[in-house]
């Protein structure tokens, strides 16, 4: 089993470490992730300048790019002799859940992984605040062997958010849907010492509606939440309605 682990916190995050430490007993690990946080980076592909990559000890290299390079280089670069047979991005410190996940660069790398065919998942402990990841990574093993055994196909891409409490406090796993954050003053203006207006993307926390379904209501309730997710975007009942619309050019039939 050839793993390709990697993360959008950076090549010196706890819960990279975590992730790596805990995967290996499945398989061979190797581990390629950005040079710094690139938390929020969503998608984003660096295609403007070269990209360096330092190699960190064996099997752990940092790239000074985000996180769709690193799974890019990783598959196409360093392990295009043995292509990955799964992806897994995390752990990541904060949760992706819900709206977050579109702009997640955790999210971001496992679903770069299933465009490129390989099974992948992302991994999350929601909590901003301190965390130990070591439970977290316990959960990690356990849940990437049980979709292994199950059988992950190709095009799978799934979300994980692990609850921060102890281990034998977590109640179980439930397969969830994407919730919908609420949010408040998206924006925050203020003044510097010159008088000049600048702004920050941030505000109030964000509340969540309340959703049994979701996987905000599952990690709150102490669950570990598996959140299987879709990559095609087209909304086909659109597509019917649109076709009743006749929509056409000016001169054309």
């Amino acid at each position: 089993m050839e793993i390709l682990v990697t993360n959008d916190d950076g090549i010196h995050a706890d819960g990279l470490s975590a992730l790596a430490k805990a995967l290996r007993p499945l398989g061979k690990v190797t581990v390629i992730a950005p040079d710094r946080e690139q938390s929020a980076a969503s998608h984003a592909l660096t295609l403007h300048r070269p990209l360096r990559i330092k190699k960190v000890e064996e099997g752990v290299l940092s790239v000074d790019g985000t996180p769709t390079d690193c799974v890019l280089l990783g598959v196409h670069g360093f392990l295009k002799q043995k292509k990955p047979d799964l992806v897994v991005s995390g752990i990541n410190h904060g949760p992706n859940m819900g709206n977050d996940t579109s702009y997640s660069g955790t999210v971001a790398a496992a679903i770069e992984g299933t465009l490129l065919g390989i099974p992948s998942i992302a991994i999350s402990l929601a909590t901003w605040e301190g965390a130990d990841f070591e439970p977290a990574g316990e959960v990690a093993r356990e849940l990437v062997k049980t979709l292994l055994d199950r059988g992950l196909r190709t095009g799978m891409c799934i979300s994980v958010n692990i609850p921060p409490i102890p281990r034998p406090a977590m109640k179980g796993i439930r397969v969830t849907r994407l919730g919908k954050r609420v949010y408040h003053d998206v924006i925050v203006e203020k003044t510097d010492p010159r008088g000049k207006l600048y702004y920050w993307i941030g505000g109030e926390d964000p509340t969540w509606e309340h959703d049994e379904s979701s996987d905000f209501n599952a990690v709150s309730e102490g669950y570990v939440s598996v959140t299987p997710l879709s990559l095609e975007l087209t909304d086909y009942k659109a597509i019917v309605e649109m076709e009743t619309w006749g929509l056409r050019l000016a001169g054309t039939t």
